[in-house]
């Protein structure tokens, strides 16, 4: 879940709290319940048939579903490791550092990495990297923000205006993610976790998804605190104008130091966590061998070359770009127009492929029910508005 709040992520919310200061915290904490129940269906998903979500499409409901939920995955994957290298490249380049030596360097370390053949030491790095997240944390403390304003503040939904309509989109793009759901499921059964541990696994995932929502909200009150009284609505162009905007109440040093940590880490555990679910899968959907814990070889050369594909793939495209932030802000979008087809597939399966005693029931199943289509709606209700 560190994961979930990657580079996009924190770029969004501070996006979101310099132009509307803090109007989106409520949307945010309305957002916590959302991810909750979509990850705990993918956790019973998981525990209960141990495969891969991409395995159980293609199973119970044939080849076409999973090649429509598989370019959904590569899309939005791919997405995500643009906004990682992103965030890489834009930390790079806050203390002078080339994108041209930044990103090789950190696609070595991510390749190199996965090649050790372990999924317990991937996952380790993984958390230690991802911990630097909670660098915001201070930061947003030495803004000193206003609680009777910050109060006030999210209560006020200019929900007329298009471009806070636009973020809105992606800050809900930004946390229930596509490529999210097929990495936790396929982690869970590369882990080897069988039922007992299902209900360890549903606290964890709690846990996690009100951590990584309260990392989102400290970054959006953190960035409004700084912004300015005038109603300017300014936007943040670079990671070095993150850490500018912070500097007036933090001091320039401390503001570079712990808005590169707090990217770095973002950036690179999430790196790991969206390579892996793109290449796990796609190997899903085409049958393919995949497994972090075996090396590569001649049965799963074709897993591997997928993992490394997106990562050049993400590579190049960041190195290209000019307007770092604007492609952020643009994959976390495509991922709230995604969101209508993913979740209507994880609602299917849970109802088709899980026995009876194990599927939800009663008030929990219309709560998750009802979750689960607000967010589609919204993002069908989106996809006219931003294609037109």
């Amino acid at each position: 879940m560190l994961a979930d709040t990657d580079a996009g992520s924190l770029l969004t919310a501070a996006q979101s709290g310099a132009r509307f200061r803090y109007a989106m915290v409520l949307p945010e904490l309305a957002l916590v319940p959302v991810l909750i129940v979509v990850q705990e269906i993918v956790v019973r998903l998981g525990v209960l048939t141990g495969k891969g979500h991409g395995s159980l499409i293609r199973e119970h409901l044939g080849a076409k579903w999973a090649v429509v939920s598989g370019t959904t995955l590569f899309a939005s994957a791919v997405g995500a490791l643009f906004t990682e290298f992103a965030g890489i490249a834009g930390v790079g380049e806050m203390f002078g550092v080339s994108r041209w030596v930044s990103v090789p360097v950190a696609t070595t370390f991510l390749v190199a990495l996965s090649l050790a053949g372990s999924y317990r030491r991937v996952e380790r790095v993984g958390v230690a990297l991802g911990l630097a997240e909670l660098a915001f944390v201070p930061a947003m403390l030495l803004t000193h923000p206003h609680l009777p304003e910050m109060l006030k503040g999210t209560t006020s939904l200019p929900i007329g205006d298009g471009s806070f309509l636009f973020l809105l989109a992606a800050n809900v793009g930004a946390v229930v993610m596509p490529w999210m759901i097929f990495y936790q499921q396929s982690a869970i059964v590369d882990k080897g976790l069988t039922a007992a541990a299902l209900p360890a696994e549903r606290r964890d995932t709690a846990v996690g998804a009100v951590i990584t929502q309260a990392i989102m909200i400290v970054v959006i009150v953190a960035f409004a605190a700084t912004a300015p009284r005038d109603d300017t609505h300014r936007g943040l162009g670079s990671v070095g104008e993150l850490a500018n905007a912070l500097a007036p109440a933090i001091g320039a040093s401390a503001s570079k130091a712990l808005v590169g940590a707090a990217m770095l880490g973002a950036s690179l555990v999430a790196a790991l966590v969206v390579s892996l679910a793109g290449s796990w899968g796609i190997a899903e959907v085409l049958g393919w061998c995949h497994s972090l814990n075996e090396r590569a070889g001649r049965e799963n050369y074709r897993f591997y070359l997928a993992y490394v594909a997106a990562y050049v793939i993400g590579a190049v495209v960041v190195l290209l770009s000019a307007d770092l932030v604007g492609l952020v802000i643009d994959v976390e979008v495509m991922n709230a127009l995604l969101l209508p087809l993913v979740l209507g597939l994880l609602l299917v399966l849970e109802a088709r492929v899980l026995p009876h005693s194990k599927r939800m029931h009663g008030s929990w199943r219309a709560l998750a029910t009802a979750l689960c289509l607000a967010v589609i709606v919204f993002g069908l209700y989106m996809i006219p508005r931003v294609l037109g």
